[in-house]
């Protein structure tokens, strides 16, 4: 496995080779953060007060996980990325605040599993399996492709992207009786 620490530009590079399918990316936009949310409801418990706020295991791994997101050169993906993963953290704890135990864990179980079908049928189109499969660090860059494909929806990080077409190849729709390209 290569480094976690490698810059956002070469993650993402790696990651969207991957990802060249257009519908594989656009089971992304929806898979990822339902499986972000059936995290964050997971580990919304248990919560220690302190002064009013509750610390869970979710915001442990949320403080983390932005750190490692604003650390890898691209501070205007590092931050869109970090704001939306803050937002599902939230409401992972609006989910799982006050629910049964049988209510968190099936909303957790549940957004989880929906999440990972749904990524999973993008991967049957892009005819190759998920990234993390090959470098673990994948599942922490999901996100962070997310976020910049839907921000390049609305004509944001275009040297990004530009950059990450050259490396990767552009994204197409694969010919599904045909086996897929190896990965750039």
């Amino acid at each position: 496995m290569a480094s976690p620490f490698r810059p956002a530009v070469d993650l993402l590079a790696h990651y969207a080779g991957h990802h060249r399918d257009r519908r594989n990316i656009v089971t992304h936009l929806v898979g990822v953060p339902l499986i972000v949310l059936g995290l964050g409801v997971l580990l919304s418990r248990p919560a220690l007060a302190l002064g009013g706020l509750a610390l869970t295991p979710a915001w442990i791994a949320f403080a983390l996980v932005a750190a490692w997101y604003l650390t890898r050169g691209r501070l205007g993906i590092g931050a869109a990325t970090v704001l939306a993963m803050g937002a599902l953290v939230a409401l992972a704890h609006q989910l799982g605040r006050g629910a049964t135990v049988g209510f968190w864990l099936g909303c957790g179980l549940g957004l989880f599993f929906c999440g990972s079908v749904v990524q999973l049928i993008g991967h049957y189109y892009e005819g190759r399996k998920p990234a993390f499969a090959d470098d673990g660090v994948g599942a922490l860059v999901a996100p962070m492709f997310v976020m910049m494909e839907m921000l390049a929806r609305a004509g944001c990080f275009k040297g990004l992207i530009a950059e990450i077409e050259r490396r990767a190849g552009p994204t197409m729709l694969r010919d599904l009786a045909e086996p897929a390209p190896a990965t750039r």
